[in-house]
């Protein structure tokens, strides 16, 4: 594995706001259909913070992605968060859906374990991460109305992640 440097969720100073928002993060199963053996889609949406004095990942998944499945039947998943280098990856990865190929293979991308957990070799950071809860966005919950132009009946589900592991690139 690269050199990574672990870190507490207190010592990571990175804002979630450009990690998510603007960097993209992958989120990465485990995928034993594919020769990578993992999947990853491609995520702006999402959060970080403090829920039940555990530190949280949020991530959101429509139900028509393939990987919505695999991270349906996994404890554990990494969220990998890479360079702007890898650009055409993270949009490859967004666009394409892993039912019709091998996307890590197919863009150059590389996998390694972490804790039995698929991570991107490429990553600068990876949070490993454990599911904590999931429940789907209802279209009767929108307070703001205006928010469900974002959707056409396909409401994301979401899943709070505790980040077991912090890990930095050295």
């Amino acid at each position: 594995m690269n050199s990574y440097i672990q870190l507490t969720p207190d010592e990571f100073d990175r804002s979630p706001f450009r990690l998510i928002g603007k960097e993209w993060m992958l989120i990465c199963a485990p995928d034993g259909s594919k020769e990578s053996g993992a999947n990853a889609m491609t995520a702006s949406w999402g959060g970080l913070g403090i829920l039940w004095n555990k530190p949280v990942a949020t991530a959101y998944i429509r139900p028509q992605r393939y990987t919505y499945g695999l991270v349906e039947e996994s404890e554990k998943i990494s969220l990998c968060f890479l360079g702007e280098e890898y650009r055409k990856s993270l949009a490859f990865c967004g666009r394409e859906s892993g039912r019709n190929c091998d996307k890590l293979k197919e863009c150059g991308l590389s996998t390694e374990k972490f804790d039995g957990v698929p991570t991107i070799t490429e990553s600068d950071v990876i949070m490993i991460c454990r599911k904590l809860y999931a429940d789907d966005l209802k279209e009767e919950k929108f307070v703001d109305k205006n928010m469900l132009s974002h959707y056409n009946g396909d409401y994301h589900r979401f899943y709070i992640l505790e980040i077991e592991k912090i890990l930095v690139k050295e």
